[in-house]
């Protein structure tokens, strides 16, 4: 697989954890109460923060030789 290719699917993977982290915090909420809506919102946040890093990571090293 090719070094464009695989960034693709890495930025994918980033933004569906950011899908992810939002459903996770307003499922938080508004659904959950008690300790349940506290872990469900550090996964959330976690997953935000690894999904920042991962689209940080793709825009900032640059564009790819073909």
């Amino acid at each position: 697989m090719s070094e464009p290719m695989l960034r693709m699917y890495i930025s994918f993977v980033g933004m569906i954890l950011l899908f992810v982290a939002t459903g996770l915090i307003l499922l938080a909420r508004h659904k959950l109460t008690g300790v349940i809506s506290g872990i469900v919102a550090a996964i959330a946040y976690i997953s935000m923060l690894i999904g920042g890093f991962i689209i940080f990571y793709i825009v900032f090293s640059g564009p790819t030789p073909p």
